[in-house]
């Protein structure tokens, strides 16, 4: 079984920290991974740098541009994470753009993937018709979960062949905007949220954006299985450094 869907089944909420690739610095992915691990964060996304980032809001746009200028690419990526495996047992999810997996090769990036021990990725602009018309096989073939966005604004409809051709769980987006970019939720999102919630999908829900400290992850949790949390840890790393990710990791959980 995937480790993400092992994950899911656990009978607690889960906490998933997103981070970038090669930020602050280009070598410091591996050690971030060990140490969100070790203080009790149950899956991580690891942000692959594109100088393109259309969802991402600035914190995590400067973090990319910062990671970029460092030196990170794809390969250096994939050279990075080859034993992580060694060290780390949490469920590891690539998110990124298309555009460098295509340049990579889909077969290579999904195969070299699996070599590695990554569980899944999120690519925000692979729409899901395309997903499943063209590279499911290919995913499924290399024991890959795709996770795909659901916003406000996605139609029942939608969000019923997202939740049929996926096998993980579903990224929420809590709001229309960017990441990062609004404190607490209103009732617009509550009523968001309840409303997913009592579509009863197949697939368990995630939260994330505007997810930033105990009182947001609180807020998103209690109709989801987990939130997501991306800009606020960037902004942790950016004014704090990695020796104090267990303060950050803590806060929110406690």
């Amino acid at each position: 079984m995937n480790r993400i869907n092992k994950k899911l089944k656990e009978n607690k909420k889960l906490l998933s920290i997103y981070f970038t690739a090669g930020y602050p610095n280009l070598n410091d992915t591996v050690s971030i991974i060990q140490d969100l691990e070790k203080n009790g964060v149950d899956m991580i996304e690891i942000g692959l740098p594109f100088s393109d980032p259309l969802a991402d809001g600035p914190t995590i746009q400067k973090s990319s541009t910062q990671a970029l200028k460092n030196g990170m690419t794809t390969k250096v990526l994939f050279d990075q994470l080859k034993d992580i495996r060694k060290t780390v047992e949490i469920p590891l999810i690539i998110m990124g753009y298309f555009n460098p997996m295509l340049q990579y090769g889909v077969e290579n990036f999904c195969k070299k993937c699996q070599e590695i021990g990554i569980d899944g990725l999120i690519i925000p602009d692979l729409p899901v018709d395309v997903y499943h018309d063209d590279y499911k096989a290919t995913f499924e073939k290399y024991g890959l979960i795709n996770v795909f966005l659901i916003t406000p604004q996605t139609s029942d409809e939608r969000i019923r062949f997202i939740d049929s051709v996926s096998n993980g769980f579903i990224y929420m987006v809590s709001t229309a905007s960017v990441t990062g970019s609004q404190s607490g939720f209103g009732e617009e999102q509550t009523d968001y949220f309840k409303r997913i919630s009592d579509m009863n999908l197949k697939n368990p829900q995630i939260i994330g954006f505007g997810i930033s400290d105990n009182k947001t992850f609180s807020q998103a949790t209690k109709y989801a299985k987990g939130a997501i949390i991306g800009s606020a840890f960037i902004k942790h790393l950016n004014n704090n450094g990695k020796s104090t990710i267990n303060k950050f990791v803590h806060s929110i959980l406690n």
